[in-house]
């Protein structure tokens, strides 16, 4: 949802561009030069939403669920240390962006992509087709709940 959120600023401040530019550049006597100021200043505030949304916010989430996922038990252990090994490198990989100020490596961004696609992939695909395992606590709930 916080992803969802970044991205939904970065799209909103590329709307108020538009507006900008048919609202307010034909009008007699508008400073261009500070439409023209406000409108990059607004087109920076998309690159740094694509770049903390897409960019950062699946890996904290990757290893929020991997870690939950992985605790839990709920499905094989092997897809959330998948989640646990990208979420680093996508992380990373973000917060180099954020130092070079412009845009992901492209290297780095491929790396540490890869574990996080087949992550999100196969627990999508094990999700729907096996289900989680059961769990010991539900278990435990069902059989309290049947007892009364």
């Amino acid at each position: 949802m916080l992803e969802a959120a970044i991205i939904v600023i970065g799209v909103v401040s590329l709307l108020a561009v538009v507006t900008l530019r048919q609202d307010l550049a034909g009008i007699p006597g508008t400073d261009t030069a500070s439409l023209v100021t406000t409108g990059r200043a607004l087109v920076a505030v998309r690159d740094w939403t694509f770049l903390l949304g897409p960019g950062l916010m699946p890996g904290i989430n990757a290893v929020l669920l991997g870690y939950l996922m992985y605790r839990s038990g709920l499905v094989p252990r092997l897809i959330p240390a998948l989640g646990l090994i990208g979420a680093p490198l996508l992380i990373a990989s973000a917060i180099a962006a954020l130092f070079r100020g412009d845009h992901l490596v492209p290297a780095l961004a491929v790396i540490a992509t890869a574990p996080i696609f087949a992550w999100e992939l196969s627990l999508g695909l094990w999700l729907v087709i096996k289900g989680f395992k059961p769990s010991p606590i539900t278990a435990g709930m069902a059989q309290s709940e049947a007892a009364v």
